[in-house]
């Protein structure tokens, strides 16, 4: 399967996959710390382990950091 991960074609030797077996299959780091965006959408944490994910999708792995204030 073909998948655009963070921008760049990722091929994962799986037919099917879950979100939360693609952050094990792209060695995440903090999995527990990441928002997942599925085509442009973000996604629930609890519906990691049941969304499927197919040929084609755009996945984003995004990080929100705090900043300091003045």
């Amino acid at each position: 399967m073909k998948l655009i991960v963070n921008g760049k074609e990722k091929i994962v030797n799986q037919e099917q996959v879950t979100v939360t077996e693609l952050l094990k299959i792209c060695e995440v780091a903090q999995p527990d710390m990441v928002s997942v965006q599925l085509n442009g959408e973000f996604l629930d944490r609890e519906n990691f382990e049941k969304t499927m994910l197919a040929d084609g999708n755009e996945v984003d792995f995004l990080y929100f950091m705090g900043g300091g204030g003045l």
